[in-house]
């Protein structure tokens, strides 16, 4: 059993920024891939960002470019870096660990941007 605990979230202004951070209590050297998800009200849950085991990184269309995706393994922390921060980025935020046998989620950090 792996539990992900995500922090960072709050409310911020168009055009600003946030660091989300996702703090596992086992490895994540052994999660296939990290990744953070997203729902907005009345929308399905979608992948913004993801990172392998290998290091490479996988981002959703809309973020690509403004957000950035990491992992230290030391601290079995992942982190999104998030800049020019827009309205429709408002959202729950969660933190996603995906090994061989299971897959775990994070309780979720809300993001909103709004002036």
């Amino acid at each position: 059993q792996v539990q992900l605990v995500e922090s960072g979230g709050g409310l911020v202004q168009p055009g600003g920024s946030l660091r989300l951070s996702c703090a596992a209590s086992g490895s994540i050297l052994r999660a296939n891939t990290m990744g953070w998800y997203r729902q907005a009200p009345g929308k399905q849950r979608e992948l913004v960002a993801q990172i392998t085991r290998g290091g490479g990184t996988n981002y959703a269309g809309s973020v690509k470019g403004r957000f950035t995706i990491s992992r230290d393994n030391a601290k079995n922390t992942v982190y999104l870096q998030m800049t020019s921060l827009k309205p429709e980025d408002t959202a729950v935020y969660y933190c996603n660990a995906d090994y061989d046998y299971s897959g775990y989620w994070g309780q979720g950090t809300q993001v909103t941007v709004s002036s």
